[in-house]
């Protein structure tokens, strides 16, 4: 079993997370007067001159509608499809989208600039939806409370499980990431090892925040020194430091990172398609691209967009991530979320 270092609780903690834009529309579309609607999940962040450099050069005002976390949002938006409550749509993720494509939400548009992205970004041949960026949820531990010798185990040795918070796949979008990296990296025994850190005494919570904040030794006065998060984590320690720092105190395990890709689209139904059109081109340019890292966590879907110096000194780009066919995710992800349930809950 791993050896579980007591954390230091003195140390300096994130006290922050991304401020994201928070103006909500009352839930109709826009019907060409000038205003383009995008439907986004609550994690969504961009910087208001962004935006507003969009519509000098456009003329065209964005509002943002908060749809909630991302699986809410999709059904939100296939519920509404036949009187669409907004323009585009942004913040689809590749656990979804088989989903979203088929029930055909949105209109195909082959965006300028799709040349220029990370081939790996190119998941919907259909062009229903263009990739805007990708980030990889991985185990993440707390340096002071996992032991140097412990670390090459903690993700492959299910006796990771006494330190370990996980959020709950049925509710969270970091939950199912990792639920798929253990299917991906254990295809015929991902229900032994969740068996495994069930007994272990894995802690299963609702949320990322109630996870991350509320049980990670490192970001809390929790007592869990490993958590499932993101490998932009230790880059936001460091940006929101009370006190200034050189290195996070949190590393990731990249043998852990199951890779998630973003999406937006221009909804079925809109009147203001042209300007939809216009806002889906805005998001593949640098100027878009580049404000996304330090707003979002995330990494740019273009492979010259630059990343600020913190990303460049902290990031871990993960070359080898786990990932699965978004068909096939589609067609058992409910499936695999019940059985889940009922082996580490039930």
């Amino acid at each position: 079993m791993l050896a579980w270092r007591k954390p230091n609780f003195g140390r300096t903690r994130l006290i922050g997370a991304a401020v994201g834009l928070t103006l909500i529309v009352s839930a109709c579309g826009s019907s060409g007067d000038g205003t383009l609607t995008v439907l986004t999940h609550s994690s969504f962040a961009i910087s208001q001159t962004t935006l507003d450099s969009f519509t000098e050069q456009t003329g065209i005002e964005v509002s943002l509608l908060d749809g909630g976390d991302a699986g809410a949002m999709l059904a939100q938006a296939i519920l509404t499809k036949d009187n669409p409550i907004a323009d585009v749509i942004f913040g689809v993720d590749n656990t979804f989208l088989s989903r979203a494509v088929e029930e055909e939400i949105t209109v195909p548009y082959r965006a300028t600039g799709l040349n220029g992205l990370h081939e790996f970004t190119r998941l919907d041949d259909t062009n229903r939806f263009t990739p805007i960026d990708y980030g990889d949820v991985c185990l993440q531990y707390d340096t002071a409370g996992v032991l140097p010798a412990d670390r090459g185990g903690l993700f492959f040795d299910p006796d990771t499980g006494p330190g370990l918070v996980v959020e709950d796949p049925s509710s969270s979008s970091p939950g199912l990431a990792f639920l798929l990296a253990t299917i991906a990296a254990f295809p015929d025994g991902w229900q032994d090892y969740w068996a495994s850190l069930r007994e272990q005494g894995v802690l299963v919570v609702p949320s990322w925040t109630e996870a991350y904040y509320g049980e990670f030794s490192g970001a809390s006065d929790g007592d869990r020194p490993v958590v499932v998060s993101y490998a932009s984590s230790p880059v936001a320690e460091v940006v929101f430091a009370a006190e200034p720092i050189d290195e996070p105190t949190t590393a990731i395990v990249e043998e852990s990172c199951f890779r998630q890709v973003e999406f937006a689209g221009i909804l079925d139904g809109t009147d203001s398609r042209g300007d939809a059109a216009e806002f889906i081109d805005f998001m593949l340019t640098n100027e878009f691209q580049e404000d996304i890292p330090l707003n979002m966590f995330v990494f740019p879907a273009r492979t010259d967009a630059a990343l600020p110096q913190v990303f460049v000194d902290h990031a871990v780009i993960v070359e080898d991530p786990w990932t699965l066919d978004p068909e096939v995710i589609a067609a058992n992800r409910d499936a695999w979320i019940e059985e889940w349930t009922e082996i580490v809950l039930r």
